[in-house]
């Protein structure tokens, strides 16, 4: 049965689009939370924010000749949905590569939630709070669904050598994480994959249980590489709707994404990038007016999409 016509995902395709006419009536409670705390902030290139959970500067990447990164200061603001849009190639998912730890840069320095994580490996600014995802999918695909998840969740008692041998230190943790990994598999829809391979899921559906697999870590801050990137409509709707959700529950999203539909759609502020620096900021109503950003994506005499276009 293939993902358009599963009945789970029909329900969840109609719940989404009631959800949709809501939207457009009125606000979540995050999106009004949101543009409250940046209603005063100025739409200029590195401008600070009233409570920043991220705050890089002076971050700079090259290879070889290539300027991958050059940003002088950036902050995102706690609670939102923060996009970062640019061309292909403007260091977008290299900037994403060094604030998680998978990349080092040349110079700077970027701080988590008050606390300085500069030059930290992947797994501990994870346990800090702040985890990613990626454009192409990092599931383990000989693992069943729910073991999957049951990896992501940090601090597991069992996984030591000995302690592997001594059930009663570990059996009631793995009781726990294994009923949040159900409840994560509920969330996302994807209760029917329980117990199937992750190499049997479809690409979308991949797209959800990495973004499950994130929450396992009980993350302040999500990072999503191009999360629209092969996922058919359908599905394209229900992880809108996830990520939706997850900032109205007071989660910061940070995103990159091509489909200027979505960020138009679901951002609360958007950073432009270009060739490695950040050109532009703001909310989605300026940022498609910004000539900065106009010239960056099409040249100067053309136009990102209106309200009217979508």
């Amino acid at each position: 049965m293939s993902d358009d016509t599963h009945p789970d995902l029909v329900a969840e395709r109609e719940a989404l689009h009631e959800q949709e006419r809501t939207h457009e009536a009125e606000p979540s409670v995050g999106a009004r939370r949101a543009a409250e705390a940046l209603a005063g902030v100025a739409n200029t290139p590195g401008v600070a924010k009233p409570d920043p959970i991220l705050v890089a500067d002076d971050m700079a990447r090259h290879f070889g000749g290539v300027r991958a990164v050059e940003v002088e200061h950036l902050e995102v603001q706690r609670g939102t949905i923060t996009a970062l849009i640019g061309p292909n190639g403007a260091g977008k998912s290299t900037f994403f590569n060094l604030i998680t730890g998978f990349d080092r840069p040349d110079s700077g320095r970027w701080s988590f939630d008050g606390g300085d994580v500069t030059g930290r490996p992947p797994h501990r600014i994870a346990r800090k709070g702040m985890v990613r995802t990626f454009q192409l999918t990092k599931a383990l695909t000989r693992l069943t669904s729910l073991e999957n998840l049951m990896l992501g969740a940090t601090g597991q008692r069992g996984e030591g050598m000995l302690a592997s041998l001594l059930r009663p230190l570990w059996a009631a943790q793995e009781a726990q994480i294994r009923g949040r990994a159900e409840e994560l598999l509920e969330r996302f829809n994807l209760a029917h994959m329980r117990d199937e391979f992750a190499g049997t899921m479809s690409g979308g559906q991949r797209k959800l249980l990495e973004m499950a697999r994130a929450l396992m870590v009980e993350p302040r801050m999500i990072l999503l590489d191009e999360p629209m990137a092969g996922v058919n409509p359908a599905l394209t709707q229900s992880l809108l709707g996830h990520i939706e959700a997850l900032r109205d529950e007071g989660m910061t999203i940070v995103l990159v994404e091509h489909d200027m539909d979505v960020i138009m759609s679901i951002s609360d502020w958007v950073v432009c990038f270009a060739q490695g620096k950040v050109i532009a900021e703001g909310r989605p109503d300026d940022i498609r007016k910004d000539p900065a950003v106009i010239e960056a994506y099409l040249g100067s005499h053309r136009g990102l999409p209106t309200e009217e276009d979508r």
